[in-house]
Parts: structure tokens; C-alpha cells; sequence
């Protein structure tokens, strides 16, 4: 699939450092053709293949996500489980995929958000909570399903492959 045209090219980055998809985003880019590029604070082992980037920055708080952001963009999807930086990335006009399938909207990402801050709060007052359950192969499924139709959806729209 080699498309060209004004709009530029569609661009997958993953926020790696805990992403337990990436293998599967692999899958999904080399079908369609999609460079991508996978971002982490520490070396991440990637396929060979010239159309996935390995991109290491420094340690640091929102490192990872200010790369992100600086080169979000309609035509470009992001996987993250990161609220903020999901919210950052959507301010931008990329289309933003969580690890488990879920699509960020404009309309999902305030209560996303607020679930985010008032775990937070109750982490930092002591509070016991769960992490998040072990990762299922639904959530897989739906995540390949996801990532499929988004970019399905960003080559209707007149993105470029390749």
C-alpha cells in the first residue's frame, strides 16, 4: 500500500516502557505499511526493520511523553495507557489507542482524567488500591481491532503509508 498526498504520513508511537501490545502493533504496522516509532527511557528490544524506530530519551518525568507530543499530529496514532499524555496527544490531533482496546474521544478523556486524579489522591492519602488486572487476550483482541480500524480510518481520510 504506497498512497501519497498533502496530508503526510501516518505515524504509530508507542509509549513503550510498560506497553503490552507491542508486538501486535508491530503486526498491524507491517501489514499496513506504517512506520513506527517506539519510545522509552531505556533500551527496548525491537524487530529489525527499517520501518520501526527505536527512540531512547533521557530519564526524566514526561520525557517520553514530550517526544510524543512534539510529534503528535492528525495522521499520527499513539498507544498509551497514560492519561495525560493521551490527553495531550488528542489536544494535538493525534488518534489516541489504549493497551486494551479503548479509544480516547474528546468525550471519554474528561471522566478518563478525573478516574486518574481521584486514584492518585487516594494513593497519595494511603490508600490501598489494585493495580490493574492481568492483561487478557480479549483485551488483545480488541486492541488489534482498534489499531486495525484506525488506521484503516486514517487511509480513507487521504493519510500516506509508507
Amino acid at each position: 500500500m504506497d498512497s501519497t498526498n498533502e496530508k503526510g504520513p501516518i505515524l504509530i508511537m508507542i509509549d513503550a516502557d510498560a506497553c503490552p501490545v507491542k508486538n501486535e502493533v508491530y503486526k498491524v504496522a507491517e501489514r499496513h505499511a506504517v512506520k513506527t516509532f517506539v519510545i522509552a527511557n531505556s533500551w527496548i528490544n525491537t524487530p529489525r526493520d527499517p520501518m520501526i524506530e527505536r527512540v531512547v530519551v533521557p530519564a526524566g518525568p514526561d520525557v517520553a511523553d514530550d517526544w510524543i507530543v512534539e510529534r503528535a499530529r492528525p495522521g499520527v496514532v499513539v498507544i498509551t495507557a497514560d492519561v495525560p499524555l493521551a490527553a495531550r496527544s488528542m489536544k494535538a490531533g493525534a488518534n489516541v489507542i489504549a493497551p486494551n482496546g479503548r479509544a480516547f474521544t474528546e468525550q471519554s478523556m474528561g471522566m478518563a482524567l478525573a478516574v486518574r486524579n481521584l486514584m492518585d489522591d487516594l494513593r497519595s492519602q494511603g490508600e490501598a488500591t489494585k493495580g490493574p488486572a492481568p492483561f487478557s487476550p480479549k483485551q488483545r483482541s480488541d486492541f488489534l481491532s482498534a489499531l486495525d480500524l484506525a488506521l484503516v480510518r486514517l487511509i480513507r481520510a487521504g493519510f500516506a503509508t509508507r
